[in-house]
């Protein structure tokens, strides 16, 4: 008998004994145990290696559950992502709106620019770590208004401060308010978005993230002109705190640790004003909860969780490389400033305006990228036989989820290095600003699209805690980023923007080889990791069995004792 129908054959076994008589199960259980015992110390060497192997084999996810993988509607689930996507608008605005006041910012504060630039990514990469984290286990709401309350603190801080010393304090407490929101909006997007259609919602879920590079140097430069550079902080304090109301009033929890599909009901101080007049509409004809859909984590909550995830090789290297290209690309851009004034004799106003083309090329890597994300998803799902049902989360099986994302991500990047190259030329010979410009705007386009699908994958391999791994994410990013802003003007200073922007280009292709590492190995090491939690889950789960079994055998030995007596 082959292994497989020894196996059917003992699972069979209980369907038998439940349609038998006591009498006669009684008689058989003695039998079926000998029978068994005497099984398995005949079983035939080829046997235990077949055994053998099939525990050696990558153990498979777990199955999904049945139902929906989110209980909101198609329209509810863009309006809560669309709002998720404004609420991270804080972060790259104010950041843009600050490059057009650098300038005058170093004038009026008597630093250089170099100096001035210390203070566009410091801290910036710390506060995802603790927030992403708090919101994996506590709810995605109460996250967003910490961050809110912190950021209008700092930004009203701001307004009113006038020494450089004040001025990087309070931005460090501004970054640390506005970078939370970007690991937060990743995470809703996990929460109600499959894996097989998050590339068609990128373009909802990044709106405000890149609309805030293209409308953020505007604003600044307008307010920098007219008003003043404290008028930019101003503007940020009023509109953070219309998003807060808005959060308050109308976002849903979706954090899947707290409410699962969005069935379950969240804490009675978590709910929102809308989802409490939806629930009374509903009345009777409520959703069923149905708790089965609730993501258990495996750890407590811990605010260096994000550290913990470095440890892991395919996190270490996209992490790594994402820094890279984020570092590179922001280090060009902070240059933006300096180089148009320099150069063009461009004012305040006039430097904003020149950031719009990448903005628009940020805006547009969006849609592509997300549409391509999906098609070649759904090809390579096509070619294992997996169906992909809407709303439903499919099992990834040895799926080779790296290789559907690098396929997209890794061309991109190699067009960056020609692209950035090519933009630090025509800025470094001072051609028509037509060249710069249009060289801008393939820059954003390629740069910020490889970087978009990089997160992705980061989110993908870490369904559990998508916060916390976008918190990892964020913490290396910023890390390198502000190296790179202060760094950038010495250097150009040095050996020109021309070389400047060649030399990041260079680094970018010599560290590829770890995207086609990610590439070749990266399936291996993320069925290496899941087969490691899957035998420390059942060795706590035995554990928790055997001091369960001690437990109530001390109860059987010594039973509770009680008392008679009344009370005093």
């Amino acid at each position: 008998m082959s292994t497989s129908e020894t196996q059917n054959a003992i699972l069979a076994e209980p369907l038998c004994r439940t349609t038998s008589s006591p009498k006669e199960s009684e008689k058989i259980a003695p039998e079926s145990a000998t029978d068994h015992r005497h099984a398995k110390t005949a079983a035939s060497p080829p046997e235990q290696q077949k055994q053998k192997q099939q525990q050696e084999a990558p153990a498979p996810e777990p199955p999904e559950p049945d139902e929906p993988y989110t209980v909101l509607h198609e329209r509810e689930k863009i309006f809560t992502i669309l709002m998720a996507s404004f609420a991270a608008f804080i972060s790259p605005v104010s950041a843009s709106a600050y490059y057009p006041a650098l300038n005058s910012l170093s004038r009026d504060l008597h630093v250089s620019v170099s100096t001035i630039n210390l203070t566009i990514t410091v801290f910036q990469g710390l506060a995802p770590a603790f927030i992403g984290n708090f919101s994996d286990k506590n709810g995605r709401r109460p996250a967003y208004l910490i961050c809110f309350v912190i950021y209008i603190g700092a930004n009203i801080g701001l307004a009113l401060q006038d020494s450089y010393a004040a001025l990087v304090v309070l931005r460090c407490l501004q970054s640390s308010g506005s970078s939370g929101t970007v690991a937060l909006g990743s995470a809703v997007v996990a929460d109600v978005v499959t894996r097989a259609e998050r590339g068609k919602y990128i373009g909802y879920a990044s709106m405000g993230i890149t609309l805030g590079p293209a409308l953020g140097p505007i604003i600044g430069g307008l307010l920098a002109q007219f008003l003043g550079w404290r008028s930019i902080f101003w503007f940020l304090t009023i509109f953070s705190g219309s998003m807060m109301v808005l959060i308050l009033l109308l976002f849903p929890e979706t954090c899947r640790s707290v409410v699962g599909n969005g069935s379950v009901a969240p804490q009675k101080w978590n709910v929102s004003a809308l989802s409490m007049i939806r629930k009374r509409r509903r009345g009777k004809a409520a959703i069923m909860e149905e708790n089965e859909t609730i993501t258990r984590r495996r750890r407590r909550v811990n605010p260096f969780e994000a550290l913990l995830v470095l440890r892991e090789k395919e996190a270490d290297l996209i992490l790594f490389f994402g820094a890279l290209l984020s570092a590179g690309f922001l280090s060009v851009l902070s240059s933006l400033p300096s180089q148009l004034q320099e150069k063009y004799g461009f004012d305040a106003l006039q430097v904003g305006l020149c950031f719009l083309p990448y903005g628009f090329g940020s805006m547009t890597s969006r849609w592509t990228v997300g549409t391509l994300v999906d098609r070649n998803f759904k090809r390579h799902a096509k070619r294992l036989g997996i169906e992909i049902v809407k709303n439903r989360q499919p099992k990834l099986d040895n799926f080779p989820l790296e290789k559907a994302r690098l396929q997209i991500t890794m061309p991109l990047v190699y067009a960056g290095c020609v692209s950035i190259t090519t933009y630090s030329w025509v800025m470094h010979y001072k051609t028509n600003l037509a060249g710069p410009l249009v060289t801008l705007f393939f820059t954003g386009h390629t740069v910020t699209g490889a970087f978009s699908s990089l997160n992705t994958l980061v989110v993908d391999s870490h369904k559990e805690n998508p916060a916390t791994a976008v918190a990892a994410n964020n913490l290396v990013r910023c890390l390198f980023g502000a190296g790179a802003v202060a760094a950038v003007v010495p250097l150009i200073e040095r050996i020109g923007m021309g070389w400047t922007g060649t030399l990041v280009a260079a680094i970018w292709l010599v560290f590829s080889p770890c995207l086609w590492a990610v590439f070749m190995w990266g399936q291996g090491w993320r069925e290496k990791k899941r087969r490691e939690e899957t035998k420390e889950d059942a060795e706590q789960g035995t554990k928790g069995k055997t001091a369960d079994r001690e437990a109530a055998n001390s109860e059987k030995v010594n039973p509770p004792v009680v008392s008679n007596q009344n009370p005093v």
